[in-house]
């Protein structure tokens, strides 16, 4: 299965950041959507599952969880903004990915058996960051993740 993982949005849904995600079976987005048409937008590609973030504070996306947990291909994935505010253990919850986003920085990185994901940030340049998101096979069992980074 090819998922789409986006973040920190703010609002802005990039064309660019569409085309990216076009052919992808489920999009993740990470919090700080910033408008309820950055989700519909991406709903039209692919079923869509959403966190709230920091900026995410408007009436619209009160029903929007701070925190979820899904399961894709049997591999078990925790979704969270701020990943300083991860409130569990993944080995021990059985959580092989964790996904993050508000740092706008992009992290593939593995800890202890689990993949740490943050598609960085697909919304306005926060200073000289990259503009990106991620993409991630499920396959097998097998979780493999890359970052896409979009021109402006």
């Amino acid at each position: 299965m090819l998922i789409g993982v986006i973040s920190d949005t703010h609002g802005l849904m990039r064309q660019e950041a569409l085309d990216a995600l076009q052919g992808v079976e489920r999009i993740l987005h990470a919090g700080d959507i910033g408008k309820p048409e950055v989700l519909e937008a991406l709903r039209a590609i692919a079923p869509v599952t959403a966190i709230r973030g920091n900026v995410d504070q408007s009436l619209w996306c009160a029903s929007i969880p701070e925190t979820e947990l899904v399961e894709i291909e049997g591999r078990r994935i925790h979704m969270l903004h701020d990943l300083n505010t991860l409130g569990l253990d993944p080995v021990a919850a059985g959580v092989a990915i964790v996904i993050s986003g508000h740092t706008h920085q992009p992290l593939i990185e593995e800890r202890n058996g689990v993949l740490f994901l943050n598609p960085g940030s697909a919304g306005p340049r926060r200073f000289s960051l990259p503009i990106s998101l991620a993409t991630m096979t499920i396959e097998g069992g097998k979780v493999d993740a890359r970052l896409v980074e979009l021109e402006e």
